[in-house]
């Protein structure tokens, strides 16, 4: 677990550029072979993308930087519970396993709302290890909200 909370800890500095930059607060690492290949956060109202999502971003970045979108046996982790557009791009990038944090009873696919963990139509199944730093991650998420509140601003 002590791995896991390292590599969060990553995650959580991404969310926190998010909320820096007006975006909501979540962020996305790639590990492969225990090293950092990639990292992101939300970016959506920065870039008017509607899938500029942290999942996305890390991907697309670990894509790059490993020169393949295989990503087979690397681990995303990522502050909260991925919504079915990212978890869909996971089976798709091949990765084998997901660490998140908070989950997300609105929009979570690995089994909050739906679970699209274990498509088989996707590939093999993704493993999945949920609530690392769970408490972080979901104070960060109220904080960010709470303040968009005291500023009649809603997301798109």
């Amino acid at each position: 677990m002590e791995m896991h909370q390292k590599w969060m800890q990553l995650a959580l500095a991404e969310a926190q550029k998010a909320a820096d930059r007006g975006e909501v607060p979540i962020g996305a690492v790639v590990i492969h072979e225990d090293r950092l290949i990639a990292r992101g956060h939300n970016l959506i109202e920065t870039l008017q993308e509607p899938t500029a999502h942290a999942e996305i971003i890390a991907l697309n970045a670990a894509a790059n930087a490993q020169v393949s979108w295989r990503l087979e046996d690397a681990t995303l982790y990522v502050t909260l519970e991925p919504c079915p557009m990212c978890m869909g791009a996971l089976h798709l990038a091949r990765i084998s396993r997901l660490v998140f944090g908070a989950h997300d009873a609105r929009l979570g696919a690995c089994g909050s709302k739906v679970d699209l963990t274990q498509l088989d139509a996707m590939g093999p199944p993704v493993e999945v290890i949920s609530g690392v730093e769970a408490e972080k991650s979901a104070r960060m998420l109220k904080a960010f909200f709470q303040e968009l509140r005291k500023k009649n601003k809603r997301p798109a």
